[in-house]
């Protein structure tokens, strides 16, 4: 799953952001606030919730999204006065403005071969960045007062589903062991979040077509 503007292209898989075919360095935060400006163009997203974003239930000071904005902008080769990619909205936040080819949408008809099952609810894990919380706007929804807006994220590749606590306060288990580093998921593993119980599932050889179909 790529972004393609200008002559960048973003890497959602891999995590990676190119320019013309050359690696171009970002660190895993400024990756995370590009991906979102850039999901959530032309909108403008406020900094308090840019701030939630990246570092969930955390205190930051405001100047850390500043120099993020700072570092992503020297990525691009944009400048705050002449934005080609990122816009500042004075006394609000900021927005993706450039022209931007997204990933497949994930509406209508969608195949998929992991997802995360909640009682009788399941979560499709399509490839890409997949944000676990109690925020309206997460993929994997879990509508728990121990569960945090931004509790944890699960980042699925091609062969493979990592993943990451959030640092947040009731903390993330898969079995019996607390998620303090990336962790690598298997089929039928039990994920404590909160005191919420999920399992992650994966689908057989055996199926017929080796993906479900989800319409949304």
């Amino acid at each position: 799953m790529q972004w393609r503007f200008g002559e960048f292209t973003l890497d959602l898989d891999a995590r990676r952001l190119q320019c013309d075919g050359r690696e171009v360095h970002l660190s895993p935060k400024a990756f995370d606030l590009l991906t979102h400006l850039l999901s959530k163009r032309p909108n403008v997203i406020a900094k308090p919730d840019l701030i939630e974003h990246l570092w969930p239930d955390t205190i930051v000071v405001e100047a850390n999204l500043a120099n993020l904005i700072a570092e992503v902008r020297a990525a691009l080769d944009d400048r705050a006065g002449d934005a080609r990619f990122i816009r500042t909205v004075h006394g609000v936040g900021y927005a993706f403005c450039g022209d931007a080819v997204e990933p497949p949408s994930h509406t209508g008809a969608l195949a998929f071969d992991r997802w995360i099952e909640w009682g009788t609810h399941r979560f499709p894990l399509p490839r890409g960045e997949h944000i676990v919380g109690r925020d309206p706007e997460a993929a994997v929804r879990l509508d728990s007062s121990t569960v945090s807006r931004h509790h944890c994220r699960l980042i699925v590749n091609a062969d493979r589903t990592v993943l990451e606590d959030f640092g947040s306060k009731n903390g993330t288990f898969v079995g019996d062991r607390r998620v303090s580093e990336p962790v690598l998921l298997e089929e039928g593993d039990t994920i404590r979040i909160g005191d919420v119980l999920v399992t992650y599932r994966v689908a057989s050889a055996a199926d017929s077509t080796d993906t479900y179909i989800v319409r949304r």
